[in-house]
């Protein structure tokens, strides 16, 4: 693990502090820190490890690196035989500019085994897919993994035909209305934070009482925060200092996305956490909020 010196950490706050009105201004060395972090959390060898890395990839593609990214990843896919990670390989292939690479994971949806389902079709709610839907329909309309429900009504909910998007939508409101278990309605929480619209805020506030599980409160707070609301991005900040490392990691995701520019000190001091993953979402934060 790198950790920057406390007087580097300083400079970095301070260089990260302007604000313009297209987004968050920070100098050179400070763009260059950040994308230190990332790859170095590409390269990471770690049995862990993995999940990580493939963050670093999709945060380095929205640095501007997707030939990096690319470049980085096709030898190991070629070499990869489990099917999740296969899955995480190319999807951010498709991010990093490869399209092609979706019909990988449409391929395994298409499979009888079910051990990269859920991977597959989260991934491609995630990055979209240029093939046919019926795999993804396929699964959403026969299942019976709560899950994998969830992750198809996603894809299909952004970006599956007009009839398909509704019904998508529909499903997802519907669980996070009705289901009891909070690690269950947390899921189309997070995915209504990103794809929904304000009428979505109350559905998921609503929900916050029912659980005592910190990480799902969490998850909520965030969604209805990148949805606009004020309390939610408060949350967002509250939990970039959180003693939890999964709570600071899914903050820094949400602060970038939501484009909280106020996180920016608690994500330059984040680029030295104890947790890689959560290293590589503040760096990918600070950078989307320069953008």
């Amino acid at each position: 693990m790198k950790l920057f010196p406390l007087l580097t950490l300083l400079l970095l706050i301070a260089a990260c502090s302007p604000v313009t009105d297209d987004g968050l201004s920070f100098d050179e060395s400070t763009h260059e820190t950040c994308l230190t972090v990332l790859r170095d959390g590409l390269n990471a060898k770690g049995e862990d490890d993995f999940w990580a890395s493939i963050h670093a990839a999709e945060a380095l593609t929205l640095a501007g690196k997707g030939d990096e990214v690319r470049a980085f990843l096709e030898p190991k896919l070629e070499s990869e035989k489990d099917d999740q990670k296969r899955v995480g390989l190319s999807r951010e292939l498709v991010r990093a500019g490869d399209r092609e690479k979706a019909e990988i994971m449409l391929g395994i949806l298409k499979s009888d085994d079910p051990h990269g389902f859920i991977h597959a079709a989260e991934s491609l709610y995630k990055v979209g897919f240029d093939g046919d839907e019926a795999p993804l329909v396929k699964h959403f309309r026969s299942n019976d993994d709560p899950r994998l429900l969830l992750m198809t009504a996603a894809a299909l909910a952004k970006h599956g035909s007009p009839e398909m998007k509704k019904e998508g939508f529909a499903t997802l409101r519907s669980v996070l209305e009705k289901e009891s278990d909070p690690a269950t309605y947390r899921l189309p929480a997070w995915v209504l934070g990103r794809i929904g619209d304000s009428s979505d805020i109350p559905r998921i506030r609503a929900r916050i009482p029912d659980t005592d599980d910190p990480l799902v409160e969490a998850f909520l707070y965030h969604s209805i925060g990148l949805l606009g609301d004020e309390e939610g991005r408060k949350k967002i900040l509250t939990n970039l200092q959180s003693d939890d490392a999964a709570i600071r990691t899914y903050a820094a995701v949400f602060a970038g996305e939501s484009g909280i520019t106020e996180a920016a000190p608690f994500l330059t001091k984040q680029l030295e956490d104890e947790n890689l993953d959560a290293r590589i979402r503040a760096a990918q934060a600070l950078i989307v909020l320069s953008q």
